[in-house]
């Protein structure tokens, strides 16, 4: 029987590992957090957590760790930290979506000591961490992944064993390639009806109760309709990381994805045109400049001329 009197340790507080962090406070979890800006460490501490010094802190004081980083070189970094300072049995629920050779990379380091590492990718988008809306995939060590099960659930709707290490992040890619496309055609089919002339709020309220509906519409709906951008769930910049895994894994299956790559130019549009730091919501502006541009220059959405 899991003890929430354990201390659950959180490292890498931004919109997801944050959002984590809190829930399991509202939970009743005792959370020890620790993140590189003193902002997202205040902000767990506000939330009713507690805020560490270091990685190691947490690593000497947390059987259960669960990491939300940003970058491969920050996955190194802190495993090797928790490496130096964890007592024997810790377990590791690796929630950052990464490569997954870097995973299996930095897994077998882990080789030998009793540290056990879980695979465990999040679907699902900073606004919808904080209201627990996420769905884990989680892969590794079957008795690991039975004790944070409770833990799991103080953060998530749901949750899916999906068997060896590394099927988690397999699993993430499948998710991810139709949220890329879920984006990009949230975006055209919001722009096609105000262009023709349908109000943005009726637009989003008539394909919310159609069998156009997807989850992506229904979270980026309104900030199309209100053509706001942020406080972004997931920027443009940041996702190109996530675009350039999917496109790792096409490549290693050799599986043809001619609708994903389509929306490649777009994204890196955004980015190129001042939507770096907004959400990949901005796709909308993008593909509204695009139609702009066009019609000023007499030319049809294909690029002929009209």
């Amino acid at each position: 029987m899991f003890d929430k009197a354990e201390k659950v340790g959180v490292v890498g507080l931004g919109n997801m590992g944050g959002a984590i962090g809190a829930n399991l406070c509202r939970k009743g979890f005792y959370v020890l957090g620790f993140d590189v800006l003193e902002s997202a460490r205040a902000k767990l501490a506000a939330a009713g957590g507690c805020a560490a010094e270091s990685v190691e802190d947490i690593a000497r004081s947390c059987r259960y760790i669960i990491l939300a980083l940003p970058s491969v070189r920050a996955f190194e970094t802190v495993v090797e930290r928790i490496m130096d300072a964890a007592e024997p049995g810790t377990i590791v629920l690796e929630c950052s979506t990464l490569p997954l050779k870097d995973k299996l990379r930095v897994k077998s380091k882990l080789e030998g000591t009793s540290i056990v590492m879980l695979d465990s990718p999040l679907s699902g988008t900073g606004a919808q961490a904080k209201t627990g809306d996420l769905s884990v995939y989680i892969s590794g060590d079957e008795q690991a992944v039975m004790k944070v099960i409770p833990i799991v659930k103080g953060f998530s709707r749901s949750h899916y064993y999906l068997g060896e290490f590394g099927n988690g992040m397999k699993m993430k890619c499948v998710a991810n390639l139709l949220v890329t496309i879920h984006n990009e055609s949230s975006a055209e089919a919001m722009l096609l009806g105000v262009r023709s002339g349908l109000p943005a709020q009726l637009v989003y309220d008539v394909i919310s109760d159609s069998a156009g509906m997807s989850r992506i519409f229904q979270v980026r709906g309104p900030m199309m309709v209100h053509r706001e951008w942020r406080p972004a769930t997931m920027t443009n910049d940041l996702y190109r990381k996530d675009l350039g895994i999917i496109n790792e894994a096409l490549s290693e299956f050799g599986v043809h994805a001619p609708l994903f790559q389509a929306t490649l130019p777009i994204y890196q549009r955004a980015v190129d045109n001042g939507h770096a730091d907004d959400d990949t919501a901005a796709l909308y502006a993008v593909l509204e400049d695009m139609s702009v541009n066009a019609s000023a220059a007499g030319e049809s959405a294909y690029g002929g001329k009209s």
